[in-house]
């Protein structure tokens, strides 16, 4: 097979392995594996990790089909809903299934794998981005794992809340925190919100226990106390 027209095929695919390469040539896995050397030699195709190869030199078409189930989550999908500015060197991937190799680098990118709680695993939709299909979190659902899992310090995700307050749909965020009923999770969004003049305390009311958590995780807990959330206002929101 020529190799453009191999190159167009391939194309198609966003991550492809060595067993669908062979389909797609007509050859057996040894033969398979001498042409995937000489295109990756040539530069044609680049080698995501053992038997994942692409075409595609975009890191989030490349992190969000290496495997499944799974959805782009934290910094990569704030940015991509244009929450905050910064360019993210990370992609977060959320999945239920267990990964040996957690982190990859692909294209000065490092794509980490997170294996999460099948509870978790919602809040996500397929949407097409530049001609591929990719699985990213919504955007209530990417602050929330970014504070769920720690990727983000809670002094960010409050700036990152109070400049997009208008863009979050505030029903669908506290539903979301309610089914995942987290009481430390409650109480820190609880009093976020609270502090941009939003209110859901009767909404997650029987979550607020008496027990007092630091506002900001990253950050030793000393502060002033705050009787209504149970939070220790550790930083200046």
């Amino acid at each position: 097979m020529k190799t453009i027209i191999l190159l167009r095929k391939l194309e198609k695919y966003p991550v492809f392995n060595l067993k669908t390469f062979g389909e797609i040539i007509g050859k057996n896995r040894d033969y398979a594996k001498l042409v995937i050397f000489r295109l990756k030699k040539e530069g044609l195709i680049f080698e995501i990790e053992r038997n994942r190869y692409t075409l595609n030199k975009d890191p989030l078409i490349v992190a969000s089909n290496i495997l499944w189930p799974c959805y782009i989550s934290s910094w990569t999908a704030l940015r991509y809903y244009n929450l905050t500015e910064q360019l993210p060197q990370i992609i977060y991937i959320m999945t239920t299934r267990a990964k040996k190799k957690k982190e990859i680098n692909f294209n000065n990118t490092k794509i980490i794998f997170i294996k999460i709680k099948p509870k978790y695993f919602f809040g996500y939709k397929k949407e097409t981005y530049n001609g591929f299909q990719i699985f990213i979190a919504e955007k209530e659902k990417a602050i929330i794992d970014s504070a769920l899992f720690k990727k983000i310090s809670f002094s960010e995700i409050f700036d990152i809340v109070n400049n997009n307050i208008k863009n979050i749909n505030i029903l669908l965020f506290t539903n979301y925190l309610i089914k995942i009923k987290n009481k430390a999770l409650i109480k820190r969004f609880g009093f976020l919100l609270y502090k941009n003049n939003i209110d859901i305390y009767k909404k997650v009311k029987k979550f607020i226990n008496f027990k007092y958590i630091s506002l900001d995780y990253a950050i030793k807990a000393k502060g002033e106390k705050n009787k209504k959330w149970k939070v220790i206002e550790n930083v200046e929101l």
